[in-house]
């Protein structure tokens, strides 16, 4: 855990000279609106020497950018003559607030005009997920200490997104992420260590597995999941007896709609706040069991349905949690770029409602041979 429990830094440095994985049939316009392609061609035939610029922003959030290396990158990999367009971007990681733009392309229409609706989507995405963990890291902040955040968002969504979605929470202050595709583009690996699965092999002897972990990962720093039996507190004992020091932390992952063992033992906890669940009265109490034993050593990591809201809850209520772990509400869409053509040969023209927004913050972006892997 010593890596996830790295200070995050407040700033993001831009990433360069990523591979990105493109479907080549982005060439072909294969996942670009008819309707852009059908304007490519009347421009190609009707107005081959328009030169226009498009520009992107977002209308509802102040946000964490991310996606404009992506973007780019689709630009200078299937833009027709690309090294004659015009680009300005701000970076990933950057602040932004409502209608502000984040990135200008200038050139012939039907030199690029077909991507908008792909750099649209990829601005979306990227800047939703950046944006979701950055709330979540800043709610898991509390008197100067950065808790980590695991990015677990492997089994919410398709597979495919993994690699740019991982990127995206990296832009966003998460260090640490399920697997080795999410760690891809910013050249770190997954981690983790076990899932209730691999205690199930042991028929739910959660130190028979421990042990077993211990044997064939000597050099992993073993957290172990103690919820498979629905009582935390016991098998976080059984475990750290056990193990000793080389139990580095328990994961804490006990299902909403259960009521942990524990409460069926004391009884007159109950009845005053809801017990199921990962709750702030089940934490404290195994932070409590951990530390009479002499265990204080090991850290607590709770994962299973948790948000910004909840994080802030478990927060402000000084719960002795020390990692969380995070996966699918880090996932929702909630941001929505648009594509504006604004300029016309250099003269305003732009529909109703949308004008160009000159933006001092964006940077010239020089024209480079991106390396593109092609699926």
């Amino acid at each position: 855990m010593k890596e996830i429990e790295q200070k995050l830094s407040g700033e993001i440095e831009r990433l360069t000279n990523r591979t990105f994985k493109f479907d080549e049939r982005i060439k072909e316009g294969w996942f670009s609106a008819v309707y852009f392609l059908k304007t490519k061609e009347m421009a190609e035939k009707k107005l081959p020497d328009n030169y226009i610029t498009m520009q992107f922003f977002q209308k509802t959030h102040e946000a964490v950018l991310c996606g404009t290396d992506e973007a780019i990158a689709l630009v200078h990999a299937f833009a027709d003559e690309p090294h004659t367009l015009e680009i300005h971007s701000l970076k990933d990681g950057d602040k932004i607030k409502p209608f502000e733009s984040v990135l200008t392309i200038s050139g012939a229409y039907q030199q690029f005009g077909f991507l908008e609706g792909i750099i649209d989507g990829i601005l979306a995405r990227r800047t939703s997920v950046a944006t979701n963990v950055y709330n979540v890291v800043k709610a898991a902040r509390t008197s100067g200490q950065q808790k980590p955040i695991i990015f677990m968002g492997d089994r919410d969504d398709h597979y495919t997104q993994q690699a740019g979605d991982g990127y995206a929470a990296f832009i966003g202050g998460s260090t640490a992420q399920a697997t080795h595709a999410m760690n891809e583009w910013w050249g770190k690996q997954g981690m983790g260590t076990m899932p209730h699965a691999m205690i199930q092999m042991f028929r739910g002897d959660v130190v028979a597995a421990s042990q077993a972990y211990l044997e064939m990962y000597p050099e992993d720093e073993l957290v172990t999941l103690v919820d498979y039996n629905n009582d935390v507190i016991t098998d976080s004992l059984k475990v750290a007896r056990a193990c000793g020091n080389s139990l580095r932390g328990v994961r804490v992952d006990t299902s909403r709609t259960l009521v942990d063992k524990y409460f069926l033992r004391n009884h007159h906890l109950m009845g005053t706040f809801d017990p199921r669940g990962v709750n702030p009265e089940l934490i404290f109490a195994l932070r409590k069991a951990l530390d009479d034993e002499g265990f204080e050593h090991v850290k607590i990591v709770v994962s299973g349905g948790f948000n910004e809201e909840r994080i802030r809850y478990f927060e402000q209520r000084g719960v002795p949690v020390d990692m969380y772990g995070a996966g699918g509400s880090l996932l929702k869409i909630n941001i929505g770029f648009t594509g504006d053509n604004v300029l016309l040969n250099g003269i305003p023209e732009a529909k109703k409602g949308r004008r160009y927004r000159p933006n001092p913050r964006l940077e010239v972006v020089q024209y480079s041979e991106q390396t593109v892997d092609y699926t």
